[in-house]
């Protein structure tokens, strides 16, 4: 990442190797707040959802005003792993609680890794004193690389923002490359932030941007057992507390966790296994923006579409087909489609290839160039409403077949 993570007042950082991956790579990871803090979370939405997810689920429910961290292994997901490992989850969260002096149920946990095997508990726990002796304000990008698997670099991004007059800090890691898909994937990220804010509003925040950021990504179309994104907060910004939704400074907060999840999702898809291209799906003009939302998601997950993306070939029928399969509604003589190099801004210049559902006289050595760049901007225009949606998706190459065909190898 090219900037620093910034220290948020209040929470701490740490990661260490404990043994659950065998190349001695960092694998534990642990976020502490020195002061209770309040959480929230979303998870996903898969039907076999791992044992971490279900304890976090519930904790929850249980304490959501009174946090003092998240404990994070790599290496070993804890799903599919039956009584057992709901019973690893536990010890996971009690280990870390001991070692942090903290109270029962108040440190979430989250785990990555392969499916199906018992989590090494013992390590976990040995790890977890460990993890805490190094805790300190500047150890965020060290506990970003210990929650990786696939992914080739850590992942941290920060932001500050005004709020009532007060400077808000909000930091936050992820990590994920592959099984990555709205509603989420096999995707980690935990936000911290210093701002005075409700624990229902700050879910509500959390919700709104998620829905703009994580849930707009794809790699792959697989959405997995342990995705979970957490934020908490423990209030010393000083700022007034934030009580509604309405509240004037409730936008700022949102921007705020919005830009760092923004930033974090597109690193996600960006250091996706095998990707060579990055791809920014623009969808405008749709009945609404579910039906946008859809559309951009269909080109983003086509096999074919990132199969064309890979090679080069700007093959544009199958963007529009795509967008014909979504659901959303279409009137192809409105449909328009343009293309662009690198990723879109007020100076982007647009290649025009459709007009009314129609090929325009466009020259192909000009689209081919630009689907042979690192960033590849698709957008479609279909005429018919206000919808829009903004969807970041990549290639596929023959090199995430070979990750993921190699796997537990």
């Amino acid at each position: 990442m090219s900037n620093p993570a910034l220290p948020v007042p209040g929470f701490d950082a740490a990661g260490v190797h404990c043994g659950v991956k065998p190349t001695g790579a960092l694998d534990l990871a642990l976020i502490g707040s020195r002061i209770p803090a309040r959480a929230a979370a979303i998870f996903t939405h898969n039907a076999f959802p791992a044992a971490p997810v279900l304890y976090d689920r519930a904790l929850l429910q249980l304490n959501p005003e009174g946090v003092h961290g998240v404990f994070i292994n790599s290496g070993n997901a804890n799903a599919c792993t039956g009584v057992q490992g709901r019973a690893n989850a536990r010890r996971m969260a009690e280990a870390a609680e001991q070692a942090l002096g903290a109270t029962d149920n108040t440190v979430f946990i989250m785990s990555t890794g392969v499916i199906g095997v018992q989590l090494p508990i013992e390590k976990v726990e040995a790890g977890a004193s460990a993890v805490a002796a190094r805790l300190r304000p500047d150890g965020w990008e060290e506990a970003a690389e210990a929650i990786m698997t696939t992914d080739a670099h850590p992942k941290w991004a920060s932001r500050q923002v005004e709020i009532g007059g007060a400077t808000v800090t909000i930091t936050g890691i992820a990590k994920g490359a592959g099984m990555i898909h709205p509603n989420m994937a096999t995707m980690l990220a935990v936000l911290a932030t210093d701002a005075a804010v409700t624990q229902p509003v700050l879910q509500q925040a959390l919700v709104d941007a998620a829905g703009r950021s994580f849930n707009r990504i794809s790699i792959d179309g697989d959405t997995s057992t342990n995705d979970t994104v957490l934020v908490l907060a423990n209030g010393l910004a000083g700022n007034p507390e934030i009580t509604s939704v309405e509240d004037p400074a409730y936008p700022a907060l949102v921007a705020g966790l919005e830009a760092v999840s923004v930033e974090l999702a597109k690193a996600i898809v960006r250091n996706g296994e095998g990707v060579t291209k990055f791809v920014t799906v623009m969808v405008e003009g749709a009945v609404n923006h579910e039906e946008a939302h859809q559309a951009a998601n269909a080109i983003a997950t086509s096999p074919l579409v990132k199969t064309a993306f890979y090679g080069g070939d700007a093959n544009w029928g199958r963007i529009l087909c795509a967008v014909g399969y979504s659901g959303a509604t279409v009137e192809p003589e409105r449909a328009q489609l343009f293309i662009a190099a690198g990723e879109p801004d007020a100076h982007t210049i647009w290649l025009q290839l459709v007009e009314a559902g129609t090929p325009t006289d466009y020259a192909e050595a000009d689209a081919s160039a630009i689907f042979a760049a690192a960033d590849i901007s698709v957008r479609v225009e279909l005429g018919l409403g206000p919808g829009r949606a903004t969807v970041w998706t990549c290639d596929l190459s023959h090199e995430y077949v070979t990750i993921n065909g190699e796997y537990r190898t």
